[in-house]
Formats: C-alpha cells, structure tokens, sequence
C-alpha cells in the first residue's frame, strides 16, 4: 500500500511528519531576525560545564536567576536550536530572508529551512521500506531516504541503483537495468511491475544525466519512487513468498494430487 506522501515536511504545509517526534500534526511558522552582537562580544556565546558548575557556585546568584542561567546552559548544551523568549528585547529590523522556522505543535521542537529546503535536522521521509528488501537494497532506500529532501536528485539515483540490484536478485545480471527489464519481461514480467521500473530506471538515469525531467521542481516526483521500489518488492518478492508459504502448508497429498494433475496437462499439451 502506497504511503501518504502528504505528510512530507514541506515549506508551503501547516501540518506535516515532525522531524524530530514524527508526529504528524500542526506546524506554526515564524520569520527570523538578526540581532549583530556587540562591540564588547563579537563572537557566539558557546557556553560550557566550566561555566555551568561558576554559576552554580556563585553564591550571589539569587535561586531565579540562577536556576534560569543553568536551565539555559543545559538547554545550549544539547545543541539544538530552540525559541528563547526575551523580555528585554528591542524592534529588530534586520529581518533573515530565505530562512524560516517551524516549530511542532506536539513537541515544541524546530525545524530550520532554508529557501524551501529543510537543513535541520536532517530528516527522513515517512515511506518505510518493504521488509522484504534485501538488506543492500533495503539500505540504499534509507540513504535515499535521509537525503530526498535536501537532494531529490540524489535520492532518485539511489532508488536506480536499489532497482539494479534487485534485478540481480531476481536472477538478471545487475549490468544493465534495460536489458534485466527485458529479460524478465521475456519470462512474463507483470506489465505493472515493468511500468513501475522502467518509470524508476528512467527517472534515476534523469537525475544522473538531466534531461526532459526536472526534479528540482518536482519533488513529489521523487518521493512516489519509494512507493514504486515498494511495489515492484511487494510484487515480486512478498506475495510470492505468501503465497508459497501458504501452499507449502496443504497436506501432502493434495499437493501430490495437484503436481499428477500439472505433470498430465504439460503432458496432454506436448502431445498436441
């Protein structure tokens, strides 16, 4: 079943899969504002332990300002970006252009785009692979998974290769996925699954080799190529391997009975 590719994270969506919790729920969208530090600093506060164990000693501190100094390095220490709130602040007028943040309703936690690109963190997409991939395969599908929505280009490349390798698993050479394609559609490859790979082939050799297909502008194109390695998994390994275990479970002798049954109409055609 193909997945829901609407709940990919993207610039122009107000709920999406949260990159963080992977929750699927509403995402608030804030602009940024550059604030240049001052003459007296002019360089990132990175704080430390060291720093964290003075506050902690420094008996001047009042417990509100001190628990809040810490809270604060802890929160620095993680090394995830988060919305700090301040009282003091004045108008900013150097607003950030081509950087947005979104922020997950559920966990409170953000998300970094850069002109429409999600930069942090990075992030997989919520198409997960059919368990009955080969392991190689399987791995090339979570690379492209981790880099589809930075490098759909990429991603596409990746699934090419996933499905020259599943040829090879399916008993074809692995050399040229054109002629493995042939070859099996020579032995009675399912129109369908031929369909979905030669839609794989062409589009992975397209990111390689850019041509009539553009998939700058049109990631979505990249994201149903995941549906499609699952597809052409699901049709020509998983339900095989169902059906087979199913059929291996009849008594004995049914099963002779069907083989008698097969061996006389391969015979009765021979005779014709």
């Amino acid at each position: 079943m193909a997945e829901n590719t609407n709940k990919v994270p993207e610039i122009n969506k107000t709920a999406f899969c949260c990159p963080h919790c992977s929750a699927y729920t509403t995402q608030h969208w804030s602009c940024l504002y550059s604030s240049p530090y001052p003459a007296d600093n002019k360089t990132p506060n990175i704080p430390d332990q060291g720093l964290k164990k003075q506050f902690q000693d420094d008996r001047e501190l009042k417990g509100e300002m001190k628990a809040r100094l810490i809270e604060w390095i802890d929160r620095m220490s993680v090394g995830k970006p988060f919305i700090e709130i301040k009282e003091d602040s004045k108008y900013l007028r150097r607003e950030l252009m081509n950087l947005n943040i979104s922020e997950c309703y559920n966990c409170n936690d953000i998300a970094i785009w850069v002109h429409d690109q999600l930069v942090w963190p990075n992030s997989k997409i919520d198409i997960q692979p059919n368990q009955d991939l080969p392991l190689h395969v399987k791995s090339l599908f979570e690379e492209a998974r981790e880099i589809v929505a930075l490098s759909p280009k990429g991603a596409a490349a990746l699934l090419r290769l996933s499905i020259q390798h599943l040829c090879k698993e399916l008993g074809e050479s692995g050399k040229s996925i054109d002629k493995d394609i042939a070859s099996l559609v020579a032995k009675g490859l399912n129109p369908l699954v031929q369909q979905a790979l030669d839609v794989v082939r062409v589009i992975g050799n397209e990111a390689v080799h850019p041509g009539e297909i553009d998939l700058d502008d049109n990631r979505d194109t990249s994201l149903q190529l995941f549906n499609l390695i699952n597809l052409i998994c699901n049709q020509m390994i998983t339900q095989p391997k169902e059906v087979k275990a199913l059929y291996d479970r009849l008594p004995e002798k049914k099963l002779q009975g069907i083989d008698q049954r097969n061996r006389k109409a391969i015979e009765g055609e021979g005779s014709d």
